[in-house]
């Protein structure tokens, strides 16, 4: 979730003097260690019914709900900060708010983990908005009308693009009245689709225009180079100047950050009580699953699917595809013994039993909108029960990636440096762009073991990896590298280089038991490639013993 730069001045600001008041504490919480993910990613926060949940969340992920400022304005901290993950359980006693919640948060990172934090300032990379030859905007009415921005799409695609077919550029639309070029520069982040544009870099004000105005931008996503698209290209930049006589320059600015000063890695133990008073639903207090209609068209129903206070409804989704979700395999060949039949189409609809978050399909900066693990146990038991289904897991080979050293291109990182990965900016490049627009995807590591690495790969590039990867590097401690590559979807829509090789139309990934296709002469290079040539490093498939779920029974439902 992003925050304005004065709504971070504030929060900092209350830090500080949170200390001379009363704060607010949660009635009871638990915390525990984070279940192991392939693509950790951060639940929540959720509350309903006095219950607080936040889940998959590292340190960084708490205090930054706990103090209100964005990821890139907590500094400091040991190199685990962004790594280790929690859960965090709690009970509000009365009525309580967000912020209220939120302060509930610091005070029990403070008592559980030892948090301490203090403010500062320090130089950030941002851009600045400043004026061009002339603004082309309209001042405000006098007096002031409607206040604020709007945010429309023309040409929105309606499903996945055929096969070979170009992809139809779509144009969105940011309308804002009465609006302080202060409040549009904080708030550019969060403009749908901006965030591609400016590499989570803040954008302040500097164009020193007083008043209000009233303008309109229009403006395309930015894409990865190398797709067959249609339509005309608007770059946000350009746009900006363009349409609005303003520009957007790369600088560096001292903006206000919370340095963490010292956090222990393991919080102190739970109480008794708190170990019992939050026990993990298991059941729908409603649900139904019954055959789609057939003539209902569409990809997989995640696309489609609606969650909110509670209600859960999934249209037109294979079975097989759930029981995937419902107990977290990472492709096909993790489900043992599943009938054809099971690639038949259901509808979901159910209801979470009272006190359950189970959050919304609503988009939020760095966390996951959806309590994906408190859905998971309500799923299978569903499953259970409506087919007779019967299951064990064991441990089979598998076709998974595997992690080996060539000749290591890496550099030997400072171990006190935080362990993250990131969208980077090319170090080596004064507009912080690859020379090579096909190339894509740039990421950078800091301080990451090669077993981390691994974990954290299909994460990195999910479009070309579906399953696990295995660590075989030998190499020890950790490790600064960057390396660029070509999305999956460039490669396959002729972008330059196959890079994929026959994974699922159109996510890139590749197929269990394939060995990857060697990058094409126009430029493009594949994931597998990239690692090779730029770390020194290979990515090869064999077959490995991983746990798996066999299926030992199930009945093919009739009527519900």
């Amino acid at each position: 979730m992003r925050f304005s730069l004065p709504l971070a001045l504030l929060a900092l600001g209350a830090a500080a003097a949170l200390a001379a008041t009363d704060t607010p504490h949660f009635a009871l919480a638990e915390i525990q260690i984070s279940p192991r993910e392939a693509r950790p990613m951060t639940q929540g926060p959720f509350f309903t019914a006095g219950r607080y949940e936040v889940r998959q969340a590292s340190m960084l992920d708490l205090i930054r709900i706990a103090y209100g400022v964005d990821p890139e304005r907590i500094n400091g901290g040991p190199s685990w900060l962004e790594m280790d993950r929690f859960d965090v359980f709690a009970k509000t006693a009365g009525a309580s708010n967000a912020p209220s919640r939120a302060l509930m948060l610091r005070a029990l990172l403070a008592e559980r983990f030892h948090l301490v934090v203090h403010n500062d300032s320090k130089p950030t990379a941002a851009f600045a908005l400043t004026v061009g030859k002339k603004p082309l905007m309209k001042a405000a009415d006098d007096p002031p009308g409607d206040t604020g921005c709007k945010f429309d799409v023309q040409n929105a695609p309606q499903g996945p693009p055929a096969p070979n077919q170009p992809i139809t550029l779509p144009v969105l639309l940011y309308t804002c009245h009465n609006t302080t070029m202060a409040a549009f520069a904080s708030g550019m982040l969060d403009i749908p689709g901006a965030a591609q544009y400016f590499n989570s870099r803040p954008v302040v004000d500097q164009t020193k225009l007083e008043g209000a105005w009233d303008f309109t931008l229009k403006y395309t996503p930015k894409l990865p180079a190398g797709l067959n698209v249609t339509g005309e290209s608007m770059p946000l930049f350009e746009s900006v100047e363009k349409q609005l006589g303003l520009k957007l320059e790369a600088t560096t600015v001292p903006l206000p950050v919370i340095v963490v000063d010292s956090v222990d890695e393991k919080p102190t133990p739970n109480t008794a009580e708190a170990d019992k008073a939050f026990p993990a639903p298991t059941e729908f207090e409603v649900a139904e699953l019954k055959p789609s209609d057939p003539s209902a068209t569409g990809g997989r129903g995640a696309a489609r699917a609606e969650i909110k206070n509670g209600r859960v409804f999934v249209p037109n989704i294979p079975l097989k595809n759930l029981m995937e979700l419902a107990w977290d395999l990472d492709s096909d060949e993790m489900l043992v013994g599943a009938p054809k039949w099971m690639e038949d189409r259901f509808d979901l609809i159910a209801k979470a039993p009272p006190g359950v978050a189970l959050g919304d399909l609503t988009p939020q900066r760095s966390s996951v909108s959806v309590n994906i693990d408190a859905l998971r146990p309500m799923l299978r038991a569903l499953m259970v029960e409506q087919f007779k289904l019967a299951v064990h897991t064991e441990e089979r080979p598998v076709n998974t990636y595997t992690l080996t050293a060539l000749k290591p291109k890496l550099t030997k990182a400072d171990p006190s440096s935080r362990t993250k990965w990131e969208e980077g900016v090319d170090p080596g490049s004064k507009n912080g762009k690859n020379a090579n627009p096909t190339l894509g995807r740039l990421v950078t590591c800091h301080n990451m073991t090669m077993a981390q690495f691994a974990q954290l790969l299909p994460g990195i590039a999910p479009g070309y990896l579906r399953t696990k990867v295995v660590d075989a590097t030998g190499l020890e401690g950790g490790w600064d590298f960057t390396f660029s590559f070509s999305p999956a979807g460039v490669l396959q829509m002729g972008g330059g280089g196959r890079g994929g090789d026959g994974g699922r139309a159109g996510d890139g990934g590749a197929s269990p038991g394939t060995t990857p296709e060697a990058s094409e002469p126009s430029g493009g290079l594949s994931l597998f490639d990239a690692m090779v040539k730029e770390l020194g490093l290979k990515l090869e498939m064999q077959k490995r013993p991983l746990a798996v779920v066999v299926i030992d029974h199930v009945e093919r439902k009739t009527e519900n």
